[in-house]
């Protein structure tokens, strides 16, 4: 099953738009794992497993593994997402950006070593840098558009050919000339929503991540009003670190999944 469809069908049978950031920080992991030659893939495992009923996809950030030296640690854990909850995508957050050999490469390890569904990618370069993954089929290609960080309108917000921003341009091309395959997204923050609302009436039921609520200070009701297609999906609403480190004990788990329960039913006040 392709990027889209499966998203689709997560949308659909598990009522969510939420999407559980995977973002292991070892020095937040409860005292029973500290010290484990595998606790960033217990910890995982334990948020997944709590989870997985209740979320559209599932979104490792790959510098959290890869800060720890735990590459094989987050390959055995898209693994075990697939073996395990193969309904739920998996989008690898990684923020590639580069051309020609270098971006194949890429391409490999997000979707030949790591299996995943889908990854996010940097559109500074142009499609040069996305041209690659598109050779993927059935892969998801997530394109940063507008972003949640204050610091994403010294580029994103600038005007350029015909009046319209930077981020409106680059949303236009995924959603069109871009999307090759069929299975393209976009990164549009939460902590943005007229931007979010501008970028839906530019993409139609383009699919898009939506970083920035919880900790980053983005409205829930505002984001999913500004973001929602006309059949209340459309969003994958991203929430890592109110979710995974909800409970600090042996039960982090269940705190995260209390959490993860509130958000996705928060969020669904919203879709109709």
């Amino acid at each position: 099953m392709d990027f889209r469809s499966k998203l689709a069908a997560a949308w659909q049978n598990n009522d969510s738009l939420l999407c559980v950031g995977l973002d292991p920080d070892i020095k937040r992991f409860p005292a029973h794992l500290k010290g484990r030659p595998d606790a960033v893939l217990a910890f995982c495992k334990g948020i997944v497993d709590a989870t997985a009923d209740l979320a559209c996809a599932f979104k490792p950030q790959i510098a959290y593994f890869a800060a720890e030296r735990a590459e094989d640690q987050l390959q055995d854990l898209i693994a075990y997402i697939q073996q395990n909850h193969p309904t739920v995508p998996v989008v690898l957050d990684a923020k590639r950006g580069d051309i020609g050999a270098t971006a194949q490469q890429y391409a490999r390890e997000a979707f030949e070593r790591y299996g995943a569904d889908a990854l996010t990618v940097n559109p500074y370069m142009g499609f040069d840098s996305v041209e690659p993954y598109l050779e993927f089929s059935d892969r998801g290609l997530i394109v940063l558009c507008r972003t949640s960080n204050p610091g994403g309108s010294d580029l994103q917000n600038l005007t350029v050919e015909g009046g319209r921003k930077l981020y409106q341009h680059v949303a236009e091309l995924v959603a069109g000339k871009w999307n090759t395959h069929g299975q393209n997204a976009l990164v549009v923050g939460a902590t943005f929503p007229q931007e979010l609302a501008d970028v839906r009436s530019i993409v139609g039921d383009l699919p898009l991540l939506v970083p920035g609520i919880g900790a980053q200070g983005g409205d829930v009701e505002a984001t999913v009003r500004a973001g929602r297609t006309a059949a209340g999906t459309g969003l994958m609403i991203s929430s890592s670190r109110a979710i995974l480190y909800a409970g600090s004990g042996e039960d982090f788990a269940d705190a995260a999944r209390k959490v993860a329960l509130a958000t996705r039913d928060d969020v669904n006040l919203y879709r109709a």
